[in-house]
């Protein structure tokens, strides 16, 4: 099966006739207009089902989707992810990438020392902190600031990141 991106997570039943209240985990909550189908992933399992209807409502979306006609049927799929295949994600502007593709790639100062790999990423607000884990054990992570001046390079094909650190930072 093809790799998955989660969009959103059904936080409750919306209504009588089946519709779910989702909550966006999508940086883009007008990809609900396009969408045609979703996998439902709850329990280790996915099941698709075709979108009928979808729309915007406060800062959630409001899904029906074919074959969840009632109340009790939308209450089954609470707490389930909508997914959908990492080719349909919406195409970004150059330079910039999704949290899954930064996380895990291997990390470089400008000079070819491998200092660990991505092993998460800290959203602060003003900007994203990468975590850096030392491949070396007893090593601390470094706290690595997702700006333009610190990473001067992301190969994603290469599954590496070329970094200038800045002064201090070990």
């Amino acid at each position: 099966m093809e790799q998955t991106a989660a969009i959103g997570k059904v936080v409750t039943t919306h209504g009588v006739k089946g519709a779910l209240k989702v909550m966006l985990l999508s940086d883009f909550p007008e990809r609900i207009h396009e969408l045609k189908q979703v996998f439902v992933e709850k329990d280790g399992r996915s099941v698709t089902y075709k979108v009928r209807d979808a729309f915007i409502h406060g800062r959630f979306w409001v899904v029906h989707l074919e074959g969840v006609d009632n109340r009790e049927a939308a209450a089954e799929l609470v707490g389930s992810l909508l997914t959908v295949p990492l080719s349909e994600r919406v195409k970004l502007p150059p330079d910039t990438y999704y949290l899954d593709q930064i996380i895990g790639l291997a990390v470089y100062t400008r000079a070819g020392e491998c200092l660990g790999h991505v092993a998460e990423i800290l959203q602060t607000g003003s900007n994203d902190v990468y975590v850096v884990r030392p491949a070396e054990k007893g090593q601390e992570d470094i706290l690595l600031p997702a700006l333009k001046t610190v990473v001067r390079k992301v190969d994603l094909q290469a599954g590496r990141m070329e970094v200038d650190l800045p002064r201090g930072l070990r």
